[in-house]
């Protein structure tokens, strides 16, 4: 008896000759195919010729068409990372006081107090760091896929 073996999948179309030698023509300016993470978004963040005129032109905009968020996410993450390391000095410390001050009264409660402070503190903050990445990732995210559907959109229309 033979063991019938699968046959092997069938490897996709090629892409037609004529559209790679015409993307090969195309300026540097516009995404290439063959680069997959060009999504033809600009750079996030950071760029000191990012703030200017348009982004105050930006910033005005009532008809919320320019979006600011992805020019501001580093300037969220830093401030919420502020935020977050002042929180975690503030429970820390005033964790590790009223461990000692416990320790007078209830040497137990104390040490309790001590460890939990020593080991929950520092879990916590990380987990905050972690949501707060997660949370402005999204939201760039989210402007991202916004920007690109209006640029689909218009490109449709022509």
């Amino acid at each position: 008896m033979t063991d019938p073996t699968p046959s092997a999948p069938t490897p996709p179309p090629l892409p037609d000759q004529t559209a790679a030698a015409a993307a090969a023509q195309t300026p540097a300016s516009t995404p290439s195919a063959a680069d997959p993470d060009d999504t033809g978004v600009p750079p996030v963040v950071g760029e000191v010729t990012d703030v200017g005129k348009g982004f105050f032109a930006a910033l005005f905009d009532l008809s919320f068409r320019t979006f600011i968020t992805r020019r501001l996410a580093s300037v969220f993450y830093l401030v919420g990372l502020i935020a977050i390391g002042i929180g975690f000095v503030v429970y820390f410390v005033g964790g590790i006081l009223s461990g000692i001050s416990m320790m007078w009264f209830n040497p137990g409660a104390g040490i309790s107090a001590l460890l939990a402070t020593i080991i929950v503190v520092p879990v916590l903050t990380f987990l905050a760091v972690i949501l707060l990445r997660f949370i402005i990732e999204g939201v760039v995210a989210l402007i991202a896929i916004a920007e690109n559907t209006e640029r689909t959109a218009q490109h449709t229309k022509h």
